[in-house]
């Protein structure tokens, strides 16, 4: 059962993102592809960012030079499977990444293996358990789980992640629209999700 309030705040992120006039859209995820994709990779979409894909798909225009993604949204009904799951890796791959890189360890996985390849075995042992997460829009990423919603958006860069939005409204506000960068005195996002939450 899809939640009002999830629902409520995926409309209004995507009435916040079309009001930009940055992208256009082709018709939302219907009913039977949200399924084909929750079942072909294994999680289910919070409340809020369904009721965002349902309202309408964002087009990717060509990207400026430099920029990171060349295709930033994810193209849920068209793209290779594959380069979906990489996305949906990333942010694992990422701490993984630093744990055989840059000598990241997470204290509650106990004292690091001196050997790097047990280290690395170790962490992605971990890591199969920690909660899934799916892109919104490049490297900005939501919590998976059907009946949840209102999560902050967090940008996934290996293990430097931080907040973008307080949830998906926000984030459609602080990305995409002329204020992007300001931060209001008392904006105090909180994250929810096991194991990411501890990387802020």
């Amino acid at each position: 059962m899809i939640s009002e309030e999830g629902t409520r705040l995926g409309a209004e992120a995507a009435r916040r993102l079309a009001q930009t006039g940055l992208y256009e859209f082709e018709p939302g995820l219907t009913d039977s592809e949200f399924a084909r994709i929750e079942r072909e990779h294994g999680f289910e979409f919070a409340d809020d960012h369904r009721a965002f894909l349902a309202a309408g798909l964002p087009v990717n225009v060509p990207p400026e030079e430099g920029q990171t993604w060349s295709k930033p949204w994810p193209e849920w009904r068209s793209e290779d499977p594959a380069g979906l799951r990489e996305r949906l890796n990333w942010p694992v791959e990422g701490v993984l990444f630093d744990v055989e890189n840059n000598r990241f360890w997470y204290e509650a996985w106990g004292e690091r293996p001196s050997d790097a390849v047990a280290a690395l075995a170790t962490a992605r042992l971990r890591l199969a358990d920690v909660p899934m997460l799916v892109p919104v829009y490049g490297h900005r990423y939501l919590p998976a789980g059907r009946g949840s919603f209102g999560h902050p958006v967090l940008s996934m860069w290996q293990t430097d992640v931080i907040y973008y939005g307080l949830d998906l409204v926000d984030y459609m506000h602080r990305e995409f629209d002329e204020a992007r960068g300001d931060v209001e005195e008392g904006w105090n996002p909180r994250a929810t999700v096991p194991f990411w939450r501890d990387l802020l």
